[in-house]
């Protein structure tokens, strides 16, 4: 596969697109959005089809290409619009990677936008950051995910006799070891990459988020071979032993009948698999959810959002787009809706969860970013390019990912052998 440089990809979207300024006056121009994203399926497709229906009730032409599949395969058919001066009016990006793409094509400020809305203030701080890498606002968070979110299976507790979600590892442990006792499998996991990852990631931040941050977000050498980090390879290696081993290049939703049934008991995943779950067909009395386990303090918050980027256009319908798509995005009952929808939380921290479209476990989790704001046990999710650009993500990946299918790797091997992918990825 041929390597482009960012300096290469900005010379050729340079010379294509001319920068023009936004136009003062977009005329009669019917607003036109085009758009790429990976959903096209599940909660996530359910979504984004009823924000563009939104969208067109608004006056607008929604035009959307999802392009299936992790987040590179999005990022490659990105890659191939700019250099081929033609980059959709919007894209899906988020964290760093917001700042890094920002330099290879021209984006659009929209801060007065912002500003009009009353915005900047109603998103996290973190969050906000990512989407203003050079202080301008070049794109907006659509919802927020907390990545270390616990589900468990009504039926799998009783199964195991639990009476309460576990608040510690060691805690969860114990009941991963009743949930085997009772026939069950404790933990239900897909075979993916980035669901490798995560259960890495989960397990260090219930351990410690000051050293999560410190080694995941600041890539700090002596926190990388701290004994937390030794600690939540160890956690991750007791979680590996409780998923099914048999699935194989399968996204974790192969498990949902199984888990609604009892046969699996909990699900360590980000707010998306009640979307999936209420998608296919389980109800609030089939599972709960909440915070994943912490060892010490109040419940930190791995947060993951989803944000569209704003590149620049020319055409007066593609900028009238742009400003409708803004406009829409940022209102309360748009941001409530598509949370409704995906089992996420708006990214607007002000909006309304009382409703009973909305259940216990986002009310939990919109309660705890804001008790997590106040505290700053905000993290960034790794294995959803939050805390770093996709390049060193997917190094670190590659190493959790053959050390969870992999029980002859010791602990300390895995931490020494993530130092190192880190070193090397820099």
């Amino acid at each position: 596969m041929t390597t482009i440089s960012r300096r290469h990809l900005l010379a050729a979207s340079a010379a294509t697109l001319g920068v023009p300024a936004i136009a003062s006056a977009q005329g009669a121009a019917k607003p036109r959005l085009t758009a790429i994203s990976q959903w096209s399926s599940g909660s996530d497709g359910a979504a984004i089809s009823a924000l563009g229906k939104v969208f067109e009730e608004h006056g607008g032409i929604w035009q959307h290409n999802p392009v299936p599949g992790f987040t590179t395969d999005m990022m490659n058919k990105l890659r191939a619009q700019i250099l081929a001066g033609d980059p959709p009016a919007i894209s899906q990006l988020k964290g760093p990677e917001i700042a890094a793409w920002s330099k290879i094509a021209p984006t659009v400020d929209i801060s007065p936008w912002v500003k009009a809305a009353g915005w900047g203030d109603k998103v996290p701080a973190e969050l906000a950051k990512s989407c203003q890498p050079a202080g301008e606002w070049i794109a907006v968070p659509l919802q927020v995910y907390r990545i270390n979110t616990l589900f468990l299976s009504a039926k799998g507790m009783q199964r195991a006799g639990l009476s309460k979600p576990p608040a510690t590892w060691a805690e969860f442990n114990e009941a991963a070891e009743k949930m085997k006792a009772a026939g069950m499998t404790p933990v239900a996991n897909g075979g993916i990459r980035w669901d490798d990852g995560m259960k890495f990631e989960i397990a260090l931040a219930g351990i410690s988020p000051d050293i999560y941050r410190r080694a995941i977000m600041e890539l700090d050498s002596d926190a990388l071979n701290s004994k937390e980090v030794l600690a939540a390879f160890q956690q991750l290696r007791k979680i590996a032993n409780w998923m099914n081993p048999n699935i194989a290049a399968q996204n974790w939703q192969v498990n949902i009948p199984a888990f609604v049934k009892g046969d699996m008991g909990m699900v360590l995943m980000g707010g998306w698999a009640q979307g999936n779950l209420m998608r296919a067909g389980a109800t609030t009395a089939d599972f709960t959810s909440g915070s994943a386990p912490q060892e010490n303090g109040p419940p930190c918050f791995d947060l993951n959002a989803d944000c569209f980027i704003f590149w620049r256009q020319k055409a007066a319908d593609l900028q009238a787009g742009q400003k409708l798509f803004a406009d829409v995005v940022m209102q309360p009952s748009t941001q409530a809706m598509y949370s409704k929808i995906t089992g996420s939380i708006p990214a607007r921290v002000d909006v309304d969860l009382s409703g009973h479209d909305f259940t216990d476990g986002q009310r939990n989790a919109a309660q705890n970013l804001r008790d997590a704001i106040g505290q700053k046990r905000v993290v960034l999710s790794l294995a959803h390019n939050m805390a770093q650009p996709n390049g060193i993500t997917a190094a670190m990946i590659d190493v959790l990912t053959d050390y969870v299918h992999n029980s002859a790797i010791p602990a300390a091997e895995g931490q020494k052998r993530l130092a190192a992918a880190v070193e090397s990825a820099q």
